[in-house]
């Protein structure tokens, strides 16, 4: 049906000529705001396609949003372009790099995939500037907590700030997966913490995924790993991830309410998707219920580019080339996990915001990541993997974790352009 030929109360599309010109000034007022200002409002895009594609345009229920938005800037939405200047490190500058991230040494022969950087639709992201980073971490203490991305992600930020001052490793655990570096001149530490499902967890699995026993895992308790630190934390990196695709035993009050995966007629089946809303669930009750109230990032999922199969199954990412922005996908268990994230996360912010006054940011690094199936490892995870095999040996292939350098580098720029909104820090 038509607008003519609908039934419309006589007054519905007349304005006042006084609202009118108010809502004029107002439009004029926020375009020259947004041509003469440079700053830069970190939002994140809501809108996915049904098939995964990138996202679509935005709804917005409030009309006051679209004049927002002539000010500002979503740095999550946009596309990679190339940059001829190159990585700001490479693996003979930084000793960071853990081998299976070190790409180069391990003999991947194309280069094209470090000369890329990430550029937003609507305005300019600087470069990170790890001078000024550690000038305003002056004092401060920092935490990224999760799983095996987020010590890529560690890799990749102490590859960049130690251009400027050496590191000092002061901590870490008998397997190295909880660390602690610091930057002495400028009192800074930063710390990695492994909590792959954020709640507590019994893992039964040795460093090459070989499991001797079922995960038990706690759902509605924030692992005690971060939680005991967290008083003296000024800030916070986090996220969830992918080993909540694995076969688990879950709890609920200290007893057992299901299962994923475990194959027992005794147990309830439950979807992944229980187990991931509940524990992001029972790490943003935390937040919001604590004293304490450093600056928390939530960093959302990042996809893997498996083609062809999985991990253990043949899967295998030989490209080399970023994908143009209408030719991403983003595969259905990570949507599933996005859209989790995102709930979730706006609910805690939500009540943040009107309980403890907690500082509570998104980090949306998921559409930016899966424009870059080029920027993994694939079978270059081993040293020269082809020596001494026929060249078209079966390889594992990893899919998931970034070489460094890399598309990951990325992420530090968005993250210090957070930080420049943070009035404290100035």
């Amino acid at each position: 049906m038509n607008r003519s030929s609908a039934n419309f109360p006589n007054n519905v599309f007349s304005v006042s000529p006084t609202l009118l010109k108010f809502g004029c000034c107002f439009l004029l007022l926020g375009l020259a705001y947004r041509l003469f200002s440079t700053n830069i409002v970190p939002i994140s895009p809501r809108a996915v396609s049904d098939d995964g594609k990138y996202p679509v345009s935005l709804n917005f229920a409030s009309g006051f949003f679209p004049l927002l938005l002539i000010w500002s800037c979503d740095i999550f939405v946009g596309r990679w372009v190339q940059d001829f200047n190159g990585p700001r490190y490479t693996n003979a500058t930084c000793s960071f790099i853990e081998a299976p991230q070190n790409c180069i040494k391990n003999g991947r022969p194309d280069s094209n995939y470090l000369y890329w950087r990430w550029r937003p639709n609507d305005c300019d992201l600087p470069n990170f500037d790890a001078k000024k980073f550690l000038s305003r971490m002056k004092g401060k203490s920092m935490a990224l907590i999760g799983d095996s991305i987020m010590r890529n992600h560690v890799q990749s930020l102490l590859c960049m700030l130690s251009e400027v001052e050496d590191v000092i490793e002061v901590y870490h655990d008998e397997s190295y997966k909880n660390r602690r570096w610091s930057f002495p001149s400028y009192n800074f530490t930063v710390s990695l913490v492994w909590a792959p499902f954020l709640t507590k967890a019994r893992i039964f699995e040795d460093d090459n995924g070989v499991s001797s026993g079922l995960i038990q895992l706690h759902l509605d308790q924030p692992d005690t790993i971060w939680t005991e630190q967290y008083q003296h934390l000024d800030f916070v990196i986090i996220a969830g991830g992918k080993w909540f695709l694995k076969s688990a035993l879950y709890y609920e009050n200290f007893k057992p309410i299901g299962c994923h995966r475990c194959h027992n007629s005794n147990m309830s089946e439950i979807q992944v998707n229980y187990a991931y809303r509940r524990s992001l669930n029972s790490t943003f009750k935390f937040f919001t219920e604590s004293k304490h109230k450093p600056l928390v990032i939530f960093r959302t999922t990042t996809p893997d580019h498996f083609e062809n199969g999985e991990w253990d199954s043949g899967g295998y990412c030989s490209r080399t080339l970023p994908f143009k922005p209408t030719e991403a996908r983003i595969q259905q268990f990570d949507r599933m996990m996005r859209d989790i994230e995102l709930q979730e996360f706006d609910m805690a912010a939500t009540t943040a915001h009107r309980k403890n006054g907690l500082e509570l940011r998104l980090l949306d690094t998921t559409w930016l990541s899966a424009l870059r199936p080029d920027g993994h490892p694939g079978v270059y995870r081993q040293f020269h993997p082809y020596d001494g095999k026929d060249e078209n040996a079966k390889i594992q292939n990893d899919c998931l974790h970034w070489c460094l350098p890399g598309p990951i580098d990325a992420w530090n720029d968005l993250i210090m352009e957070m930080l420049s909104h943070v009035s404290d820090l100035d």
